[in-house]
């Protein structure tokens, strides 16, 4: 009994340790027979199927991107920044050899590997005014960059045998525009190579259809059909379509396949799905190294201040930078610093009306929440929970000081009472739109609320 308390506390330290170690907002996974390569923090990584200590492959201040194997698994073809464009590289899994495939000044995007070993990417470089994407293949030992026969195309890639090609069609206005059911979205396309016709994939809700790729006979994708992006699978020999993933609180971001296996990024992390299991495996990967941007350092944070708003007098204003927020003067006085806080955003700096307070949004608990402080910062804020945790935009202060509005992700309209900390719904709009507002303004009297909505029509 003593043995297996002992193995039971030992495995549960392993466990917690490795649960310490995660490392977050790993993306762009690709998966081969051995290997699961990602960006994270504009380089290339490298681990093994099962997760772990990831090694770096890259290390430049560019950034490095969109990470695909070859079809043997030898190499991993990405797009970098190494010569100032965007241009296609390829290094060996080992990391020890390294060359250059594209000489282009526009973006060259990889988005995988022909059967035969050539890597296929995006670009714009046969269009003009606008760079509408095409795609392209390139060899090892290429001179120039071969246009594959179709005529525009963002995403996708070849079938195993080659024969056939599954793509989206349009580049999207806005990748983060959730639920949106516009005419961009279009169903997968299926091209096949030798004769040219053209199969599409079932559409529904008028969903939007990303990332197509391949194992064996079946096309996995991603689909909004269901309001949130998830997995599906369609069998291309028995026409029917299949729902792999349900996830209802994120969506998936990215996905890729090889070695038999899918590889996927959700809400920061890589997961695996084996379809032979019909399961989803969450990785840990754990991601080390120097890291110089995350080291504490003096910031000149002239060149990323927004969302300002001025004091009553005009004599101040304040600012958000770098996740804190500050209070600059207009002529003379000093620069104040009210957050200071390492490791936590806070958003959306505004000014009472009657100069003594300044709220604004901060995530230290997890969720964002409404702090209210002193404008000189000698007070401790005070901390107002929100009744839906979210994201924040457009607060708006009343002009007599006693309310603040504000519109969350979900485009709710919220009013919070100052004094009591109490927290109403106004209203919602029914249509998700990028702005993420309704532009809640102020009567002067403080009596009346103005806002824009979507109607039907």
């Amino acid at each position: 009994m003593a043995k297996k308390q002992v193995l039971l506390i030992a495995g549960l330290l392993v466990l917690a340790l490795s649960s310490a170690s995660e490392t977050r907002l790993l993306r762009q996974p690709a998966v081969s027979d051995n290997h699961i390569a990602f960006a994270y923090g504009g380089n290339i990584w490298i681990t093994d199927l099962y997760g772990g200590e990831a090694k770096r492959l890259t290390s430049f201040q560019g950034v490095e991107s969109n990470p695909k194997f070859s079809p043997d698994g030898r190499w991993i073809a990405f797009s970098a920044q190494f010569a100032g464009s965007t241009d296609v590289y390829v290094i060996s899994v080992d990391g020890n050899e390294m060359k250059r495939l594209t000489w282009h000044p526009g973006a060259d995007i990889v988005r995988g590997w022909s059967p035969d070993g050539r890597v296929v990417f995006t670009s714009g470089r046969e269009s003009a005014p606008i760079g509408y994407p095409k795609f392209f293949s390139v060899g090892f030992d290429d001179g120039l960059p071969e246009a594959l026969p179709i005529p525009r195309g963002y995403r996708g890639g070849y079938s195993p045998d080659g024969m056939h090609f599954a793509y989206e069609l349009v580049r999207p206005s806005d990748e983060e525009w959730r639920n949106y059911r516009g005419g961009q979205n279009r169903p997968v396309w299926v091209l096949n190579m030798e004769d040219y016709s053209l199969y599409e994939l079932p559409q529904e809700n008028n969903s939007r259809n990303q990332y197509p790729v391949w194992l064996g006979k079946t096309i996995y994708f991603l689909s909004d059909r269901d309001y949130t992006m998830n997995l599906y699978g369609y069998d291309m020999i028995n026409s029917t379509l299949r729902q792999l993933t349900f996830y209802s609180d994120y969506d998936i971001k990215y996905l890729s396949s090889g070695g038999g296996l899918l590889v996927y990024e959700y809400g920061g992390g890589i997961y695996r799905y084996d379809p032979s299991r019909d399961v989803s495996d969450k990785l840990v990967v754990s991601v080390s190294g120097d890291f110089p941007w995350a080291m504490p350092g003096w910031k000149n944070v002239g060149s990323s201040v927004t969302n300002g708003s001025l004091s009553p007098s005009g004599v101040r204003a304040v600012f958000e930078a770098r996740g804190d927020i500050f209070t600059v003067p207009a002529e003379k006085g000093d620069w104040r610093n009210l957050t200071g806080s390492s490791g936590v955003r806070e958003r959306f700096p505004v000014w009472a009306p009657s100069g003594e307070k300044i709220a604004w949004f901060s995530d230290e608990s997890g969720d964002y929440r409404l702090i209210i402080g002193s404008q000189d910062g000698l007070e401790k804020p005070r901390e107002i929970e929100l009744p839906e945790p979210n994201f924040i935009y457009t607060p708006a202060w009343s002009p007599d000081s006693k309310y603040i509005l504000y519109t969350d992700a979900n485009l709710k309209l919220w009013l919070v009472e100052v004094e009591s900390g109490n927290v109403r719904l106004i209203d919602q709009d029914r249509f998700i739109h990028p702005q993420r507002t309704m532009d809640p303004v102020w009567s002067p009297d403080s009596r009346w609320i103005a806002y824009a909505k979507r109607l039907t029509n």
